[in-house]
């Protein structure tokens, strides 16, 4: 239990029990529970989008608030990833130059852009989908969103000599993949065989995904970590928008 709630207490704006001393060790053995917050946040945006359907409809006021939700109850910190990688890996500056602008605390022009560019996208993909479909994508999506996180901590190799990711790293085995892997498939699958498409092509991306960027830098940092898993859980919103415009066949994958 204490290592699930510095796993949630990090990774989200959830406060349980006041912690203000974190071992490397506490941080290391959260990394299998990274689903099951997953899972947490994916029970607040499932309610969230039922509520807001019920009573506003599905419109763009819907979409938006479905948007800023996970930035408010993430604190945005996934986000800040995305946009440090897009600011370094994009800059076209060597691998040592684009870690350092990783690691700048400040947002380029990078980095703003192509996070407006994914808002838009999701916005889109939202305001797409069957209202129908949003309960069970919303639900779905940050659990393979940070089962997507999980991977990339346990599977690739980091970029830097020290950092916070790496205690991560350090920490990360194969047990901690099987556990993480086993929580997602067990969250994900009663949804149905269009969630388990959506499991499926997310673990792929996000393999796919932090091979290229360690082919880049060399391995892989905490930056990454949120990009992919960012990345990840628009592909699972592309894959559920995608089903809207077939009926028949998510209707099919459903049951």
């Amino acid at each position: 239990m204490h290592s699930f709630l510095v796993g949630l207490q990090f990774l989200t704006r959830f406060h349980i029990v006041r912690q203000d001393m974190w071992s490397a060790e506490d941080f290391g053995r959260s990394t299998r529970f990274f689903p099951v917050v997953g899972m947490v946040l994916g029970i607040c945006y499932a309610l969230a989008a039922w509520m807001l359907v019920y009573t506003l409809g599905m419109r763009a006021l819907t979409a938006v608030l479905l948007l800023i939700l996970p930035l408010l109850l993430t604190g945005g910190l996934h986000a800040d990833g995305f946009m440090d990688t897009a600011d370094g890996v994009l800059s076209g500056r060597d691998r040592e130059r684009k870690l350092e602008i990783m690691k700048d605390s400040r947002v380029g022009s990078f980095g703003v852009v192509s996070f407006v560019m994914l808002m838009f996208v999701q916005f889109a993909l939202l305001l797409d989908m069957h209202p129908l479909l949003l309960v069970p994508a919303l639900f779905v999506m940050p659990v393979i969103g940070r089962l997507a996180m999980v991977l990339a901590v346990a599977c690739f190799p980091y970029a830097r000599a020290d950092g916070m990711g790496k205690t991560f790293a350090d920490m990360a085995d194969r047990s901690t993949v099987a556990i993480a892997a086993a929580t997602s498939i067990l969250f994900v699958l009663p949804w149905g065989g269009l969630a388990a498409a959506a499991l499926v092509f997310g673990t792929i991306f996000a393999l796919l995904f932090c091979r290229m960027i360690t082919h880049i830098l060399g391995g892989v940092t905490g930056d990454i970590y949120g990009a992919a898993t960012v990345l990840t859980e628009t592909l699972v919103l592309f894959i559920f928008s995608l089903a809207s415009s077939y009926p028949n066949v998510w209707g099919l994958l459903w049951k």
